[in-house]
């Protein structure tokens, strides 16, 4: 049986006292759920913090990011090596926000400034293999916006990022690599993709892995559903076959709402 896991997305949210605070209140739930693995992923400037107090808690740092070179002139990226030099285990790449696709639209969110969010499938695929080259596991994230789902473009969609996410990786590297199926419409927005779609989706992306690499690499790698989890319907969605776990943005933000997801999980 796969082992299930669940990963908080801070996002921009969190000072450093406020996320010291947040962590003390989810370090519980390191033993409190001890068949799941939980992550944190605060932004970079409350990583050290927060991981000063998960330390020996179970409860395990993540990173919203990662840069793809060891060093250079890169002015404001962060390499793997510098994740890892400050405790963090997990990494998330290829969110819809960072690729500039957004289950919202803002003001001014124009094609000029949605470029300055330029993760393509091709950059994922980079910082994928940078963080699993850092020894960091990953969180790749994959999902159509609306437009695409209307047009019934959602399992080309899906596929194709799955493929460009791990191009050049072999079956036995893929141990570090956990697939996140995230609606970009869902993500954000209160909106849900209903459970059986979220688990058709993700069986989507299980079969394109196992087209890729094999049926028992296909059978062995985690996929987490992520967009508006909340307690109320996490139950449901970790209780399908294809769904290991949630990726969770507003509700890790509530430590007893990303608590009770946590337990949510089936032993």
């Amino acid at each position: 049986m796969r082992r299930k896991i669940i990963a908080g997305n801070w996002k921009m949210h969190m000072l450093t006292a406020e996320g010291r605070a947040l962590a003390r209140e989810l370090a519980p739930l390191g033993k409190e759920a001890p068949g799941t693995d939980v992550i944190v992923c605060p932004p970079y400037t409350a990583l050290s913090a927060v991981g000063e107090v998960l330390a020996g808690s179970g409860v395990h740092l993540g990173a919203q990011d990662v840069f793809w070179k060891e060093k250079g002139a890169y002015t404001g990226q962060v390499a793997p090596a510098m994740l890892v030099d400050i405790g963090v285990s997990h990494v998330i790449v290829g969110h819809s926000e960072s690729r500039g696709r957004f289950g919202v639209p803002e003001p001014g969110m124009d094609d000029a400034v949605l470029a300055h969010f330029g993760d393509s499938d091709k950059t994922v695929n980079l910082k994928l293999r940078a963080a699993r080259a850092a020894g960091l596991i990953v969180l790749c994230c994959v999902g159509e916006t609306l437009a695409e789902r209307e047009a019934g473009q959602t399992d080309a969609v899906v596929s194709r990022q799955v493929a460009g996410a791990l191009e050049g990786l072999d079956a036995g590297e893929l141990a570090g690599v956990v697939m996140a199926y995230e609606p970009v419409w869902a993500i954000g927005t209160g909106k849900t993709c209903e459970a059986d779609e979220a688990d058709r989706v993700c069986g989507v992306i299980r079969s394109e892995v196992g087209r890729l690499f094999g049926g028992s690499a296909a059978d062995a790698i985690r996929i987490q559903y992520g967009g508006s989890v909340k307690p109320g319907n996490a139950g449901d969605l970790l209780g399908r076959p294809n769904i290991d776990g949630a990726l969770v943005g507003g509700a890790s933000l509530v430590a007893a709402d990303f608590a009770a997801i946590v337990k949510a999980c089936p032993a």
